[in-house]
């Protein structure tokens, strides 16, 4: 039986276009440099993104050298075609792939990354185990999404695609009931440099120099409370969380 339906499939096929490249980017410069940020205590040489977009992560990846060998997995063909044109140096093999079923053997890669992508995934335990199977280490990066009300929302987030809720708290428990222990995490905030792009592009605000000091206020105060209230404040204040794991010693799989 399929695991994703071919309408679903045909909906993310033509996702990924030439419009909205900057905003893509400056998401995937944040992601990249959290990502490489939370791997600091590895030396990973060969790499796989599964989920890898249009390969915006990867471009960076590939530019700040993170990694000798880089490979990727999509499920969107347009998304397969840009990263193939963006002709990566280090990048060895773009596939695409059914969402699921890793076309690798065991331990094939010294990392594995899943960048915003477990909020849309359906089977989310099918996948972890798939990639903790071909991977040494996984980084995993999700949206923090939940705010209390969240449920009153949730046309606005469906229409995002993203089908899970998580916090930090959450993501540990599923990432460690699977058999994955946490090496390093990082909660963050949205850049500002992203935060200004949607508010004055995106949503063609009016640039007013009272609206971009509100911004860069806020945004401050929030990394002020984090610093100064601790780990817990900056879990509830964050826009996103990375997470570092490796296969833990002890098999805590429970089904």
């Amino acid at each position: 039986m399929a695991l994703i339906t071919e309408d679903i499939v045909a909906s993310y096929n033509d996702f990924y276009t030439d419009s909205d490249v900057e905003w893509r980017m400056l998401g995937a410069k944040a992601k990249a440099k959290n990502l490489i940020e939370v791997c600091e205590g590895i030396k990973p040489k060969k790499i796989l993104e599964v989920g890898a977009g249009d390969g915006s992560i990867l471009h960076y990846l590939n530019e700040w050298k993170f990694g000798e060998e880089l490979y990727a997995l999509e499920i969107a063909d347009s998304g397969v075609s840009l990263i193939r044109d963006r002709k990566l140096e280090r990048l060895k093999e773009v596939n695409s792939f059914d969402g699921y079923t890793i076309p690798y053997a065991d331990d094939s890669f010294d990392l594995v990354i899943l960048a915003h992508v477990l909020e849309h995934v359906e089977h989310e335990r099918m996948l972890l185990r798939e990639l903790k199977r071909v991977a040494k280490y996984l980084v995993i990066e999700v949206p923090l999404d939940y705010r209390f009300g969240v449920d009153q929302r949730m046309k606005h987030f469906l229409n995002y695609g993203h089908i899970n809720m998580y916090t930090p708290t959450l993501i540990r428990f599923l990432l460690q009931s699977e058999g994955l222990s946490v090496e390093a995490d990082k909660t963050s905030l949205t850049a500002i440099d992203t935060i200004k792009f949607c508010e004055f592009k995106v949503k063609k605000t009016p640039k007013t120099l009272a609206k971009t000091l509100r911004i860069e206020l806020e945004y401050r105060i929030k990394n002020i409370l984090g610093a100064i209230l601790g780990k817990h404040k900056r879990e509830q204040f964050g826009n996103a969380y990375t997470v570092l794991t490796k296969k833990s010693t002890q098999n805590l799989e429970i089904f």
